[in-house]
């Protein structure tokens, strides 16, 4: 059994998208030390750019005559495709960056995608916690009502396209207290950040009891 656990924060250890995500682990971690943790940091560590291209083209080209190139990029989505479904459970601590899903990513979405055949569910019955932050407010009634495009594609391809067993926890206006503009929301997002923080050791409570059972 390994827990897959994957960040894509530029922000380091600002990073609110990752603070939720050790939140989870370390109340599954308490109750299930000896449990392996394989990790992979999209952002500190991006995977190549072009690296699902030369993967993808792979399936049009006899295997004795694919390039260096294409055979090194095939075995980096076969990496990436092979962590998933490996995994017992995934924590994943993806945030929104200009509206949607950082270009790291779609990088590795993509080259899971071209690492397994084609229809594969990578992520068949896997409890799998997205954490997912925005710094602003996109809920209904906020000037960027339906600019989060985000979260749903993300529920697309983890659950529809992968058939993940998806929790969500998620925070909004992580940039007040950065952004002064936004200092008239502090209370606001005093309690948004509380109880996404509640949410994400009830998350990973739960996750233990699934591993202690």
């Amino acid at each position: 059994m390994t827990v897959l656990r994957i960040d894509a924060s530029i922000q380091g250890d600002r990073s609110a998208s990752s603070a939720l995500a050790d939140l989870v682990l370390e109340e599954l971690v308490a109750t299930c030390p000896h449990v392996p943790v394989v990790r992979r940091h999209l952002g500190e560590q991006p995977l190549p750019a072009d690296a699902w291209q030369s993967a993808v083209t792979c399936g049009f080209v006899p295997e004795e005559e694919r390039t260096d190139r294409q055979r090194e990029s095939l075995g980096i989505a076969q990496t990436v495709a092979g962590e998933l479904q490996q995994a017992s459970s995934a924590v994943l601590a993806l945030p929104l960056y200009n509206f949607g899903v950082s270009q790291h990513v779609k990088t590795w979405i993509d080259l899971a995608l071209a690492g397994a055949p084609q229809g594969t569910r990578l992520l068949e019955g896997t409890p799998t916690v997205l954490v997912t932050t925005r710094g602003g407010a996109y809920g209904p009634g906020t000037p960027r009502e339906g600019w989060d495009h985000n979260t749903d594609y993300l529920r697309r391809i983890l659950v529809d396209i992968w058939g993940a067993e998806l929790t969500v926890v998620e925070r909004e206006f992580t940039l007040v207290g950065v952004n002064p503009a936004l200092d008239e929301f502090t209370e606001l997002a005093t309690l948004m950040r509380k109880t996404a923080e509640e949410s994400a050791a009830e998350v990973g409570t739960a996750l233990a009891a699934r591993y202690a059972a």
